[in-house]
C-alpha cells in the first residue's frame, strides 16, 4: 500500500474494520460449505419473472424517465405506497414524511451523519447489528449497551443507562438481529415512557416485522409514542426515526429501503443524501413499484413466511436432535436468524475454526458487541432463511460435531465457571 496515500487518511478511518462477517464469507466459499452466516434471504424466492416483467413495463412506458437523474426524496409512487403498506400497522404518514435509501445501510450511515459528533454515547442493545455498528463507528460514536433477553431489551436496565445522556436509541425490535429475539409489548410501552422523560429519540430498525410466522403483531415503537404524545393530528411523527427495507420482501440486490419521520427531519436527511449519492436509483425504484403493487407484496411475504417457518422448525428440530443439553439457543417468532449460548469459558473463534473443518459455518457472537465485551465470545449467530431443510439438518449435525469436540477440549475452562 502507497505510505503516501495512507499518511493522508482521515482520522475518522482510523478505527475502521471490515465486516467480520464479510471477512468471513470468504472462507465459505469452497464447494461442500454449508454456511448459516450470511444474513442472506432465500434465492428460491425471488420473483424473478415478476421482476423481468416489470422491467419490461417500465422500459417501454417509463423508459426515459426511469433511466434519468430524479428527486432525492425518491419516486413519488413508491412513496405513496409505502405511506399506505405501512399504515396497516398504525404508522400514519404521508409521502413528505417517506425518504428512500439504497438500503437500510445507507439510512444508518445518514442517521450518523445527522446526529452523531465524535464522542456521543448512543444507546443500543448488547448483543446488536454489526452494520449499524460500521455505520455509527465512522462518526466516532461511543456507546451505552443494555442487555436482551428472550424479551428483547431488558427496559428495566434503562434508567441508569439513560441517565448518561445517549444521543439517541437504536432498537432492532422485530426479531432482533442476532439474536431473534422480539421486544414484548409491555417493555415496549416501558421504553417510549422513559425515552420520553429523559427526550432521548429513538431508531426504530425493523427490516424483518412483516417476516412474522408466529404469535401475534405487536404495534412499532413509532406508533406507541404517537399515542403517548397524544397527537390530535395521526399523521404528526414524534421522536422515532422508523426504518424498513425492501431486501427482505422482495430482494436484497435492488438496494432499496426507507426512512418514516417529521418532515423536517426529512428534509435535512434529503440534503445529507445529496451530498452522498443524489438521489437512490430511478430505474430501481421504478421497477419495485411495478413488482409491489396491486396486492403482490402482500401475497409474496406470505410465501416468504412459509418458506422461513419450515427452515426455522428444521434448524430448531436438528439443535434438539444433535446439540448437547449445555447448549441453549433462542427461539424467533420470525425474521432469519437464532442464537446459540454456550457454556461461559467457550471461545467461538476456536469453535469457527473448528467448524469449518467440518464444511460448516456460522458467525460468531463477539462481533455483536459494541465495546468489545467478552460475553459475546461464547454466542453464535445462526441463519435458517438461506439454506433448504435437508442441507439445515446436516449443517446442524456438523456444528454439532465442532460443538462437542469443543466442551471436550474446554472442559476445565467451562467448569471454572459454574
Amino acid at each position: 500500500m502507497s505510505t503516501l496515500w495512507r499518511s493522508r487518511y482521515a482520522q475518522r478511518t482510523l478505527g475502521i474494520k471490515s465486516s467480520t462477517i464479510r471477512e468471513l464469507l470468504k472462507l465459505t466459499q469452497k464447494p461442500g460449505m454449508i454456511s448459516f452466516g450470511g444474513g442472506l434471504p432465500a434465492p428460491d424466492v425471488f420473483p424473478v419473472k415478476r421482476f423481468d416483467d416489470a422491467c419490461h413495463k417500465v422500459l417501454v412506458e417509463h423508459g426515459a424517465e426511469a433511466l434519468q437523474y430524479s428527486a432525492t426524496e425518491g419516486y413519488e409512487p413508491l412513496r405513496e405506497m409505502i405511506a399506505r403498506n405501512i399504515s396497516r400497522y398504525g404508522i400514519f404518514a404521508k409521502a413528505a414524511n417517506v425518504l428512500i435509501t439504497s438500503g437500510s445501510q445507507q439510512a444508518l450511515d445518514l442517521i450518523g451523519k445527522l446526529l452523531i459528533n465524535r464522542g456521543d454515547r448512543i444507546l443500543v442493545e448488547a448483543p446488536t447489528y454489526l452494520g449499524a455498528l460500521q455505520a455509527f463507528n465512522v462518526y466516532g460514536a461511543q456507546y451505552v449497551p443494555v442487555p436482551v433477553d428472550q424479551d428483547g431489551l431488558i427496559t428495566d436496565r434503562l434508567d441508569s443507562s439513560l441517565r448518561s445522556g445517549p444521543k439517541f436509541m437504536y432498537v432492532l425490535p422485530n426479531f432482533q438481529n442476532p439474536a431473534g429475539v422480539t421486544l414484548s409489548e409491555g417493555r415496549r410501552h416501558q421504553l417510549i415512557l422513559l425515552a420520553d422523560r429523559y427526550g432521548i429519540p429513538i431508531v426504530e430498525d425493523d427490516p424483518y416485522g412483516q417476516l412474522r410466522f408466529e404469535g401475534e403483531h405487536i404495534a412499532p415503537l413509532v406508533v406507541l409514542d404517537r399515542d403517548n404524545l397524544r397527537r390530535d393530528d395521526g399523521f404528526t411523527l414524534g421522536n422515532v426515526i422508523y426504518l424498513s427495507t425492501f431486501s427482505k420482501t422482495l430482494a436484497p440486490g435492488i438496494r432499496l429501503a426507507w426512512m418514516v419521520a417529521p418532515e423536517d427531519v426529512i428534509s435535512k436527511l434529503v440534503q445529507l443524501k445529496q451530498g452522498a449519492d443524489l438521489h437512490t436509483s430511478t430505474f430501481n425504484q421504478y421497477v419495485a413499484y411495478e413488482v409491489a403493487r396491486d396486492g403482490f407484496l402482500d401475497q409474496h411475504v406470505r410465501l416468504i413466511r412459509q418458506v422461513y417457518r419450515e427452515r426455522r422448525d428444521a434448524m430448531l428440530h436438528a439443535l434438539e436432535e444433535y446439540f448437547p443439553h449445555e447448549v441453549t439457543w433462542t427461539h424467533p417468532k420470525g425474521g432469519l436468524f437464532l442464537w446459540v449460548s454456550m457454556p461461559e469459558g467457550t471461545d467461538s473463534h476456536a469453535l469457527f475454526q473448528a467448524a469449518l473443518a467440518e464444511n460448516v459455518a456460522f458467525v460468531p457472537g463477539d462481533c455483536f458487541y459494541a465495546n468489545d465485551d467478552h460475553e459475546g465470545s461464547r454466542h453464535m449467530r445462526l441463519n435458517f432463511s438461506y439454506s433448504e431443510p435437508e442441507q439445515i439438518h446436516e449443517g446442524i449435525r456438523r456444528l454439532s460435531l465442532a460443538v462437542k469436540t469443543q466442551l471436550r477440549s474446554h472442559q476445565p475452562s467451562i467448569a471454572s465457571h459454574p
